[in-house]
């Protein structure tokens, strides 16, 4: 194999540093580490995975690619995004045209792949049992590892222990390491990619726990010494999509700030979808879980809703009395969101519709279906909701953002009109973008660690430069560096550039990627893992 790329979801210093501290041992990473360049990787805005890895893999911004976040958008209604909605070649797509091979495995919004000249098993957002590149792959390789699964079996509610849950993230790493070697000696590719989820799920399910982190990463860490043994690669990278950290500010309720000025119009048991909802209803092989029940809990959330009974006003009395946490963790999703009072979007001016998307969407005429804003009128509404939250701040005296600004400082290509209005860069990623409707637009965080802007990039192997300086490294530069490591050019529709490590090997103009028929994802399994990850609100 001449290029083995790993990634590593949410891996960054101040993991390391932290995995150091507790004893850790990583001898294939730190081997990486030491003999190759290695240092922050800067990931783009927003720094959520499944527009992150998508802005990886093509090496542009969500502008060119058109993902943004777990949700695509037409007018109010939305889906689950899969790989029908990136509307740029991948990596691997790339070296197919220029004859070169691959084997891909666990890379998020991978499903349904292209056919290409290798093989791939889709990771996040793709069903448990997933259509892969041969078809007919995935049954190949369950016979001959013992088993292969999307996602660790226990995500989804119950009384998992924090042991259990890590016996079922060894597991599933293992299950990526074995698939990916045992693809490797069948394909025989020049290119490997190889993606680690669990690095990234044990901060949302098990926060602050640095056994249970030492332990993830200790068997990531056997996967990819087995992998690099196994496969001999010329060139190693190892990639993150964002870095992760603990969140020491404030939820704040972007919705609830819009709604204070009247810009937001409620409705009872509306707004977006909770990702919990979805996960365990449809995208587990083997959910067991009882729908008839949920079901007749949700109708009753309704009704009650209907009174006037919202979750919002169950969860302030809960509180008070000290059982909402216990509460939440025994109440079906589904009758939460039953019951919560959302966004009418329909009759609202702007509103924020998804967290991850990092921003506030315009509800504007002959572009939504009711839209309310005139076209005439979007510039000024558009500079008067940036004055205005330009200058929010916190109970603290302190900025709740480090920016506003409007989407095209952030996005540039043919999806922009996909991306939000106005673009929030949370205070230091230290603040949560909550889209919920609270009594106060600030609380505290919704979880204790999330996403951070600065990554991880670490290159080592023949003729990489390990004295060369990584200083502005950024997401988009790791398909780029990608294809110079393979003798390949970048791509001229590229953002990012070839980072120092490695010498460039010129520019040409790749063929666009055809339009693909946009494929709807079994939407209601996947929110419902999206959820209970945090992802989804």
């Amino acid at each position: 194999m001449k290029t083995l790329l790993v990634g590593l979801d949410a891996a960054c210093e101040p993991v390391f540093e932290t995995l150091a501290a507790s004893g850790a041992d990583l001898p294939a990473i730190d081997g990486i580490r030491a003999d190759g360049a290695s240092g922050p990787l800067e990931s783009q805005i927003p720094p959520w995975t499944p527009s992150a890895w998508p802005s990886l893999y093509t090496g542009v911004n969500p502008g060119k690619h058109g993902v943004y976040g777990f949700l695509d958008f037409e007018g109010y209604d939305w889906d689950v995004v899969n790989a029908t909605h990136v509307r740029e070649r991948a990596l691997w797509e790339l070296l197919d045209t220029e004859g070169t091979s691959s084997v891909v495995v666990n890379v998020p919004v991978t499903h349904p792949p292209r056919a290409f000249d290798g093989a791939l098993i889709p990771g996040y957002t793709a069903p448990d049992s997933p259509t892969c590149q041969p078809e007919g792959l995935l049954d190949e390789v369950r016979d001959e590892i013992g088993g292969y699964r999307v996602y660790p079996r226990h995500t989804g509610g119950g009384e998992t222990t924090t042991d259990e849950k890590v016996a079922e993230y060894r597991e599933t790493v293992r299950m990526r390491g074995e698939a990916f070697r045992y693809l490797a000696d069948r394909f025989d590719p020049e290119f490997g990619f190889l993606q680690f989820q669990n690095t990234d799920t044990v901060f949302h399910e098990c926060p602050g726990d640095r056994d249970a982190l030492r332990a993830v990463y200790e068997a990531v860490d056997d996967q990819i010494a087995a992998t690099l043994e196994s496969c001999d690669p010329d060139v190693v990278v190892l990639a993150s999509d964002h870095g992760i950290g603990r969140y020491e500010g404030y939820d704040v309720r972007v919705n609830t700030l819009l709604r204070e000025e009247g810009f937001v119009e409620t409705t009872r048991g509306g707004g977006m979808p909770s990702w919990d909802v979805i996960r365990n209803e449809e995208f587990l092989d083997d959910r067991g879980e009882s729908a008839d029940g949920n079901a007749l809990l949700e109708r009753a959330m309704g009704l009650a809703t209907r009174a006037g009974v919202t979750s919002q006003r169950v969860d302030s009395v809960l509180s008070r009395l000290g059982i909402a946490e216990f509460v939440v963790r025994h109440v079906p999703k589904s009758m939460v969101r039953a019951g919560t009072e959302g966004v009418d979007f329909p009759r609202s001016t702007a509103y924020a519709r998804s967290h991850i998307e990092c921003g506030v969407r315009l509800n504007v005429a002959g572009r939504d279906p009711e839209g309310v804003v005139a076209p005439e009128e979007y510039d000024a509404v558009r500079e008067r909701l940036i004055e205005l939250l330009s200058g929010v701040e916190t109970p603290d005296g302190e900025p709740a953002f480090d920016d506003v600004a409007p989407r095209e400082a952030y996005f540039e290509g043919p999806h922009v009109e996909h991306a939000v209005d106005i673009v929030l860069v949370p205070h230091g990623f230290d603040n949560f973008l909550s889209t919920g409707l609270r009594e106060s637009a600030f609380g505290p965080p919704t979880e204790p660690y999330n996403h951070k802007r600065d990554g991880f990039v670490a290159i080592s192997g023949a003729g990489v430069d390990p004295d060369a300086s990584l200083d502005g490294a950024h997401l988009f530069d790791v398909a780029p560096t990608v294809l110079a490591a393979l003798d390949h050019p970048r791509g001229e529709h590229m953002d990012g550039e070839v980072l120092p490590v490695v010498d460039p090997v010129g520019e040409r103009t790749y063929p666009e990627a055809e339009p693909r028929t946009r494929e709807s994802t079994d939407e209601q399994a996947v929110e419902a893992r999206l959820s209970d990850l945090g992802y989804l609100e």
